[in-house]
């Protein structure tokens, strides 16, 4: 156990190098499903003319992989309480290969739907588990770190799909670039079968009594009822959409329809608001691991750039925004996914071991919720406006308020419960026989 602050108490695991290799392998799974679910985002063009689909029917791709993916974060996170993280990695792992297989394969706009939703369905299962594994492996003073790792190798994932799916995509054809991604998840699945495991030894969670649906309900009520889970889900719901939407989707096509770019120039903007991210999240794991303190004034302060440079770009009085303005959204941009990491820090000390699963699942719901209404959004305004692509992305400015006054709501409720638990974890420490 540790205290919210990160102080090492009894039975805190070891972390060290065996950690670090069992961790790597469930972050690679982790990896290649973030490649899978961001391949649509480089392939979002040739998508529309593959299959003949308006904007509105364009977006209903990912907001079906969406809808599936938040749909199951509550599920999974009980699966993975109940089961295990190897469990439901591997069955993660069979459901998006698949999915990518058939979207290779789909000779139809209806096949091509079911396979995203199945892609959507396995990567649901992988996020939740890694931060599972991470709480299992590593001391708990370690936990904002090695949750803003795990978010950067994710996005090292979505680098792979803009640098090098884009350019098989254009180079072998749709066919081919597809399937030959999806043998990325046949290997990570022999990985996972030999060599990762549950926990250390030595530190195996207690066994939890299951009561069927009164199991689940009694994981989901405890968990809701904590501000902190709360609080956290509503950082993710804000901090996170903006870049999601703009790499999943809409960011290639507002660069070169609405700026007038080549698709080798908005490519390279898409590759720095991953970069960005990358560089962003060492940087945040690495303050809030210090100063817990600085959680809310970073998400907050994330929202505030994102939706600035958001307003700066859409509101530019020429017809194109001049690319030092893109440049710099764009690298605004590549904060959101740390700044989401956040709330994990929120909800995690919120809950105790057995409950960090279905913790992490219903926070994780937060900014995928938001950015699947933001990309029916933005595709039913460019469809209804002749792709005025200024009012179709202000729906951003909408949700980015109604997440910040929540936040706001709970922040104070959170950080009582959150004093509360502290001292109670000292004092307990204190009463630990030798």
């Amino acid at each position: 156990m540790s205290s919210a602050n990160g102080t090492t108490l009894p039975g805190d695991p070891p972390g060290g190098r065996r950690a670090l290799a069992v961790w790597g392998i469930g972050v690679s799974v982790y990896f290649v499903a973030v490649i899978f679910r961001t391949s649509l985002g480089v392939a979002g063009l040739d998508a529309a003319d593959r299959f003949d689909v308006n904007a509105s029917a364009l977006s209903t791709f990912s907001i079906l992989q969406l809808l599936v993916y938040a749909g199951m974060q509550i599920p999974v996170g009980l699966l993975v309480d109940r089961l295990g993280t190897k469990k439901v990695l591997g069955i993660g792992v069979v459901l998006f290969t698949a999915g990518q297989l058939g979207f290779a394969f789909s000779p139809s706009y209806g096949m091509a739907l079911a396979s995203r939703a199945l892609l959507g369905c396995g990567d649901a299962m992988t996020f939740i588990s890694v931060l599972r594994l991470g709480t299992r492996w590593f001391p708990a003073r370690r936990g904002p770190l090695v949750a803003q790792m795990a978010g950067l190798v994710g996005m090292a994932g979505n680098l792979v799909s803009t640098l090098v799916l884009a350019r098989l995509l254009h180079g072998i054809g749709w066919t081919a670039a597809f399937a030959g991604s999806a043998l990325a998840g046949v290997v990570v699945f022999v990985l996972l079968v030999l060599f990762l495991e549950d926990h250390p030894e030595g530190h195996e969670p207690e066994p939890v009594p299951h009561q069927g649906a009164a199991y689940v309900r009694r994981q989901i009520a405890a968990s809701w009822r904590e501000p902190g889970t709360r609080l956290g889900l509503w950082v993710h719901f804000t901090t996170q959409f903006p870049a999601m939407v703009f790499l999943l989707l809409w960011g290639m096509p507002f660069l070169v329809e609405a700026q007038g770019l080549s698709r080798a120039t908005a490519g390279e903007l898409l590759t720095l608001v991953v970069l960005s991210n990358m560089v962003v999240g060492l940087v945040y794991g690495q303050i809030v691991a210090r100063h817990h303190g600085a959680r809310l004034p970073l998400a907050l302060g994330t929202v505030a750039a994102t939706a600035l440079l958001w307003a700066a770009t859409l509101a530019y009085p020429a017809d194109t925004a001049p690319m030092w303005l893109l440049v710099v959204l764009c690298a605004v941009l590549g904060a959101c996914g740390p700044a989401s990491m956040i709330g994990f820090d929120f909800a995690r000390p919120a809950n105790p071991p057995e409950r960090q699963g279905t913790a992490s699942g219903i926070t994780n719901m937060g900014g995928f919720v938001a950015s699947m209404v933001t990309l029916f959004a933005v595709g039913v305004l460019l469809d209804a406006t002749g792709d005025d692509y200024a009012v179709a992305f202000s729906a951003v400015f909408v949700l980015q308020a109604l997440g910040v006054t929540q936040i706001l709501r709970l922040r104070g409720r959170a950080a009582r419960r959150e004093r509360d638990r502290l001292v109670a974890s000292r004092v307990s420490s204190v009463h630990v026989p030798a």
